[in-house]
């Protein structure tokens, strides 16, 4: 099963963006953000749900529960 910190560093990697771009664009600290993508730190259900809405995935997608992407 691919967890999340897979999926945050793909799909950012699709969009071709750097850790400090995409951070920014969500209203995150940086440092905060590379944790999520490490795995050292889990997000907040508000933060998941703005994640899933910026890459335009559902939320069990970010999680590695779905393997489908809208």
């Amino acid at each position: 099963m691919t967890t999340l910190p897979e999926r945050l560093l793909a799909l950012r990697q699709e969009r071709n963006v750097s850790q400090k771009s995409l951070a920014r664009e969500m209203g995150l600290a940086l440092n905060t953000y590379v944790r999520y993508e490490r795995g050292e730190r889990e997000p907040t259900a508000s933060v998941l749900a703005l994640m899933a809405d910026f890459y335009g995935v559902t939320i069990d997608y970010l999680m590695g529960r779905s393997e489908e992407r809208p």
